[in-house]
């Protein structure tokens, strides 16, 4: 659990244990309750939501796996290894690779 930033609501447990239908309610509007305990934060006051249950086999025959999947290429190996001559292509896809997933 994160530490607990100003704006959110830390109690001490022996008081939680009184005010808990008022917690409560702070959490169902999107407040942050935090429970102490001997000053250290012990517990999390969220609201139950209905998890719905996941289906197996929802995406059965819409995914296709290459056979060769599970295969690294030789330019990538040599790219993890420090080898500055990997096949230029190779380095050209990971640097994009890098740029999509930094936006």
């Amino acid at each position: 659990m994160p530490e607990p930033s100003t704006s959110d609501k830390v109690i001490n447990m022996h008081e939680a244990k009184s005010r808990l239908s008022q917690l409560g309610e702070l959490a169902w509007r999107g407040e942050r309750v935090v429970i102490s305990k001997a000053g250290k934060p012990y517990l999390e006051l969220v609201p139950y939501r209905k998890r719905e249950v996941r289906k197996p086999g929802r995406f059965n025959g819409k995914i296709q796996i290459a056979d060769d999947f599970d295969q690294t290429g030789e330019g990538i190996i040599q790219l993890f290894e420090g080898n500055e001559q990997a096949p230029r292509v190779v380095r050209q896809a990971i640097s994009r690779f890098m740029f999509a997933i930094s936006m």
